[in-house]
């Protein structure tokens, strides 16, 4: 099908929107069913467009809807240009984006470049022979003389990350699944088709991109060992520690200088077009702030990254909110950070961290108020807590790998609770691809638009509150400190400046005002005023949320 220009058609003045945005994730196969098949798709997402922009949001992410195997559930692209079947057709997308556009929504989409699905007609041609115009578009390498893989590179789904191919004789690299080959980007001609497929969506009215493993483009020329990792450096970031992939330091699987050329081309690009921008998935459990700061250190490079600190098991105190500002501040100070709790890879945070509503609450005043992007999953608004998917109904691959010590990330991606009436929530009137969680019913949309008290209703006042305070979406932090359970900053903007106090704990805390004339603000969001004598008593899980006067 032929492109359309659909970019110039859309208000996109403000070139840097992106800069405090609160991003929405749609995982498409489990948001809404418009056809009754059980999965969700394209139109579903049009359908509730309303809902996303009652929620106040800038943009939305849809993860990956095009052509695939479905080995990963889209992750394993094999054609980069057109809507797999299951989700629609490319008139779809187009209504998805008018519909977006209609509700003053940006449209970002998943583009997974790092590697493709083994039947994308690039590998096909590939893994022919050693001489054919596509031989060099992967990483491929000869055994070594014993006949075993050419180094000790590990795959982040368990095992190696080599797959012998019996007709041209040598390795592959995939650092995922053995269907999703590593595209190999020293090759020119790679880059330059990875750009057009950008171009593509581009011309078809897209605001930006979410960048998937964005660290994984470039793998070492020379394709020498990692070293092992130390016990006591090792964490649970990014993979299970089931895992041996956390055995080693992936300093040449991944992580490569050549990545920053790359990452300059896609930004030139995205300059061409009035507002485009991008957000990238850093994927390193030891170095992901340090190369956030290196990916998006100016205008030449890409405009937002996230790590995965706060998508981390470790729960969430004072103290380790303030570390993570303070690495920041030394290895990401000119960087822009964008900031989740949970998405489609990591296990709720509600239940991740246990968390009380009371502390669910604090937690999305908390994202709201630090200095850099949001991304919000679906149904996070909602409080969902992680669903108890069985064994006989996973269908993640690396659920399956590593169970029962592992259960995947079919908890965090059943379906959309809409509305209570059936046992599919909303979602759908057939048989869902993942069945929907019982717990998740009573939190459905429908159920918390009738009570005042709801979560989402919280959600919606904290959006709000950011959008009210230009300091909140593009200002400087000013120191992010620890006392005791109580994490505080101020944020400056043009002349505005809010200090913001959180007590991230089931204890009262005391902690004084800062000096100056505030006038506290944000009661709507539960916050506390200061006694008489400017102490602020913060009850358990309390802000404190302030607008310096003079």
């Amino acid at each position: 099908m032929d492109t359309i220009d659909m970019h110039n058609s859309y208000d996109t003045t403000d070139k840097d929107w992106w800069r405090g945005a609160v991003i929405y994730q749609i995982y498409p196969r489990s948001f809404q069913d418009s056809n009754g098949d059980g999965i969700g798709d394209l139109i579903g997402i049009s359908q509730r467009m309303s809902y996303i922009a009652s929620l106040g949001v800038d943009a939305i992410w849809i993860s990956p809807f095009f052509t695939s195997p479905m080995k990963d559930f889209g992750y394993d692209v094999s054609d980069y240009c057109d809507v797999d079947p299951m989700f629609g057709t490319l008139a779809d997308f187009d209504v998805v984006v008018e519909a977006a556009h209609q509700h003053g929504l940006k449209v970002m989409i998943d583009l997974v470049l790092s590697h493709t699905s083994d039947q994308h007609p690039w590998f096909q041609e590939s893994k022919k022979d050693r001489s054919n115009p596509k031989s060099d578009w992967y990483v491929w390498a000869d055994p070594k003389p014993d006949g075993t893989p050419p180094n000790n590179w590990l795959s982040i789904f368990g095992g190696p990350a080599w797959q012998w191919d019996a007709g041209r004789e040598q390795y592959y690299l995939h650092n995922f699944l053995v269907e999703q080959p590593d595209l190999n980007f020293h090759n020119e001609d790679v880059q330059d088709a990875i750009l057009a497929t950008t171009r593509f969506w581009l011309d078809r009215g897209v605001d930006g991109f979410r960048l998937d493993t964005i660290n994984f483009y470039y793998a070492d020329k020379e394709l020498r060992d990692n070293p092992a990792l130390p016990p006591e450096r090792r964490n649970a970031n990014i993979a299970p520690s089931v895992n041996p992939y956390n055995h080693q330091e992936h300093l040449y699987s991944k992580n490569q200088p050549e990545n920053i050329g790359f990452l300059k081309r896609f930004r030139a690009l995205l300059d061409e077009y009035p507002a485009a921008s991008c957000v990238g998935e850093v994927g390193d459990a030891q170095r992901g702030l340090e190369l956030l700061g290196q990916y998006t250190s100016g205008p030449e490079m890409v405009h937002m990254c996230y790590a995965f600190e706060f998508l981390a098991k470790t729960k969430l105190d004072a103290a380790r909110v303030a570390q993570v500002f303070e690495e920041l501040e030394h290895v990401a100070k000119d960087g822009w950070p964008c900031w989740a709790f949970s998405n489609h890879d990591v296990e709720r945070h509600a239940s991740r961290w246990n968390l009380s509503p009371q502390a669910q609450r604090l937690f999305a005043t908390m994202i709201m108020c630090l200095r850099g992007s949001v991304c919000l999953y679906q149904g996070e608004e909602l409080g969902l807590p992680e669903a108890d998917v069985a064994f006989e109904d996973l269908q993640d691959p690396y659920g399956i790998a590593f169970w029962p010590e592992f259960k995947g990330r079919d908890g965090c991606r059943t379906p959309m609770v809409w509305e209570p009436s059936n046992q599919n929530g909303g979602f759908s009137e057939g048989f869902p691809w993942l069945p929907v969680s019982h717990d998740h019913l009573n939190r459905s949309v429908s159920a918390q638009e009738e009570e005042p008290s709801a979560i989402l209703h919280h959600y919606r006042r904290a959006i709000a509150f950011r959008k009210e305070h230009p300091a909140l979406i593009k200002g400087d932090h000013g120191g992010v400190t620890a006392d005791g359970d109580v994490l505080h900053f101020t944020r400056s903007h043009e002349g505005q400046t809010l200090y913001c106090a959180f007590n991230l704990s089931d204890t009262p805390s005391l902690h004084d005002m800062p000096s100056g004339n505030w006038m506290t603000i944000g009661h709507e969001l539960g916050g506390a005023t200061p006694s008489p004598d400017f102490k602020l008593h913060l009850g358990p899980w309390q802000a404190c949320l302030a607008l310096k006067l003079t």
